[in-house]
């Protein structure tokens, strides 16, 4: 149980930034901004810290009246009034602890979405493909926007891997558990003999990176300009509007090769600061090996997390035993939403378990 003492405390922090938040010029813009988000970010908490207070008040006082009260009938509406508020306290209790856990702090940030076609040759491609169009239509039941930064198609649809950029709130916190081996079983196209076969394809999901993030230094870099390569048209195998950045400290090389050389500059830069934040925050986790218990999976790419069967129309997540016979609704993007909030609940659950031991 959240001590009172606690909440105190963090009514006490609200009302001290909503006093500080009407003094702007004593800050600096940086300073203003951490406040304001702070101060924005207890909103929610205060409003379930007041609720709960209010609750345990009413406790209080609903145990003064059944003890002091001489009427049979009032003593009776209050012991029932005390029972349901007895019973609801725990699940407030609960909601607002998991409200105060430790936040990842690229939870609010957009997302780069990357899918790699794994073992399965053409229908590994295919399945790719599949992944890609169900976070498409995933955000946008969000509200998110998913625009492909680069892609290579297969010969017989989906994708070799594809790249996309998927921009909105809290996109990297609902999408940061797909990181892992999908698996399909199914019956190819390409399969005349009507065999079901099991197919992969890895899906990694990054943070996007802004420049305050990570600082890349010019001489860090070397950028390269190539010929475009493509289906055709005019700017393909003319121009030199295709770039490909290396990183030269850590090795890691990004490629885009739109039309625009501008924004080919722009995606590949996007990309790479994803990346070194993604690593940086890799190795961060990597020192807290012992807090990496309390989540759900370990993010581990090579990790098989997720297997589409489409005979039985089912879709099963190893990591929490979670099964649902929704392989449309999922592959649609709506039904995506119930095994991504299963995902969070485990690891919210997870974490409160790992605090309450001491961990």
């Amino acid at each position: 149980m959240i001590s009172d003492e606690r909440l105190e405390l963090l009514t006490d922090r609200y009302d001290y930034l909503g006093h500080a938040l009407g003094t702007p010029d004593e800050f600096s813009n940086e300073e203003f901004v951490k406040l304001s988000r702070e101060y924005a970010d207890l909103g929610p908490v205060v409003e379930a810290v007041n609720a709960l207070k209010a609750a345990r008040q009413e406790v209080e006082d609903l145990e003064e009246m059944i003890a002091s009260g001489d009427d049979p009938e009032m003593r009776e509406l209050a012991q029932e009034e005390l029972k349901e508020l007895k019973e609801k306290l725990p699940q407030m209790d609960r909601d607002l602890s998991i409200q105060l856990l430790p936040k990842d702090a690229a939870d609010d940030k957009s997302a780069i979405l990357e899918i790699r076609a794994g073992t399965g040759g053409d229908e590994a491609a295919l399945f790719a493909g599949d992944l890609y169009e169900m976070y498409e239509k995933y955000a946008a039941t969000q509200g998110w926007k998913m625009e492909m930064i680069s892609g290579s198609p297969s010969d017989v649809g989906g994708f070799k891997e594809v790249m996309a950029n998927v921009s909105g709130k809290g996109v990297f916190a609902k999408l940061k558990f797909e990181s892992g081996v999908h698996r399909v079983q199914r019956v190819p196209a390409t399969e005349s003999g009507g065999r079901i076969h099991t197919s992969a394809a890895t899906v990694a999901v990054m943070p996007e990176a802004e420049e305050v993030d990570i600082e890349i230094r010019p001489e860090d870099i070397r950028i390269d300009t190539m010929r475009s390569s493509g289906a055709g048209g005019q700017h393909v195998n003319t121009t030199d509007s295709a770039v490909r950045i290396t990183h030269l400290p850590t090795g890691i090389v990004v490629t885009s090769s739109e039309k625009s050389q501008h924004r080919n500059r722009e995606k590949a830069m996007q990309v790479l600061r994803a990346r070194l934040y993604d690593r940086e925050r890799e190795m961060l986790a990597a020192e807290r090996s012992e807090a990496r218990k309390s989540q759900v999976g370990s993010g581990d790419r090579s990790e098989r997390i997720r297997t589409y069967n489409f005979p039985q129309g089912r879709v099963t997540d190893h990591r929490i035993g979670l099964t649902l016979h929704k392989l449309d609704q999922i592959l649609a993007g709506e039904g995506l939403e119930e095994v991504i909030d299963a995902l969070i609940s485990e690891d919210q659950a997870a974490k409160l378990s790992a605090m309450e031991e001491g961990f």
